[in-house]
């Protein structure tokens, strides 16, 4: 199927299901962060929503930690590797992003097309998988679907800010219970109180690296190779290897695990 770059309304359902309790369940309220679960026909496909209230932290730079990637690699210690593939508009990029699934499961990678929009006060950026020719599934990774996932930023004054996580993803493959426990309440707060953190620090550390470089808000500074949509397809998860780690025991956290 061809893709579809995603346009206002894209971004404005985006924003409803982030902001609408209908058919969410609370499955952690802890230290600022509140995690919701939302049932689906499909069971190997979960769709989660985090919250977490960032004081002393403006809209506009939890939205730069979030874009800036060489930033990204200071403190996202699930992530194995990202690298952007291409440019699509202004507004709208296709990527690469592997990370590290709770031992002893396989990990997991992702090829997304990815599209950001200021709106006012609010902060958004949406992805979505895709299929790109050069870029086929990796060896010793899972290749895993991202059928929607995305941020969502509001400011909350001058210095302060609420983050919306929301994302519907299909693992390939069948997991165990433990692993939808465990990031419910354990490795979705923990990566949102790291966000939150980054956050805090990156002010001073965007001043000593390039301050004026952000392509995701000064489109001309974007120096990646131009791509078309329709070099790219739609990520269907059929066309993936699934494998079934259902019966997976779960092996004794690490401490940092437990940063909750």
């Amino acid at each position: 199927m061809p893709v579809q770059i995603p346009d206002d309304s894209d971004f404005s359902s985006f924003k409803d299901q982030c902001l609408s309790p209908d058919g969410w369940t609370s499955r952690y309220s802890k230290g600022g962060v509140t995690v919701w679960t939302r049932d689906q026909e499909n069971q190997t496909v979960q769709k989660l929503k985090m919250r977490i209230v960032c004081k002393d932290v403006a809209a506009e730079t939890l939205y730069d930690v979030l874009h800036d990637t060489s930033y990204r690699r200071k403190w996202d210690t699930n992530m194995i590797e990202t690298y952007d593939i291409g440019r699509l508009t202004v507004n709208a990029d296709v990527g690469y992003y592997s990370w590290k699934c709770p031992s002893p499961l396989k990990n997991r990678d992702f090829v997304t097309m990815r599209s950001w929009l200021p709106l006012g006060n609010d902060f958004l950026i949406i992805n979505s998988s895709v299929k790109h020719p050069q870029h086929p599934p990796k060896k010793n990774f899972v290749r895993a679907v991202s059928l929607l996932t995305g941020y969502l930023i509001q400011s909350d004054g001058a210095s302060c800010s609420t983050l919306y996580y929301l994302t519907q993803v299909d693992p390939r493959g069948s997991l165990p219970k433990w692993v939808v426990n465990r990031v419910s309440q354990f490795v979705g707060p923990k990566a949102m109180r790291k966000i939150y953190k980054a956050s805090l620090k990156y002010p001073d550390w965007k001043r000593k690296h390039d301050p004026w470089v952000k392509p995701w808000m000064f489109p001309e500074q974007n120096m990646l190779q131009n791509i078309s949509a329709s070099d790219l397809t739609l990520q269907r998860v059929e066309s993936l290897e699934n494998i079934d780690e259902s019966g997976v025991s779960e092996e004794k956290r690490h401490s940092d695990d437990d940063d909750t």
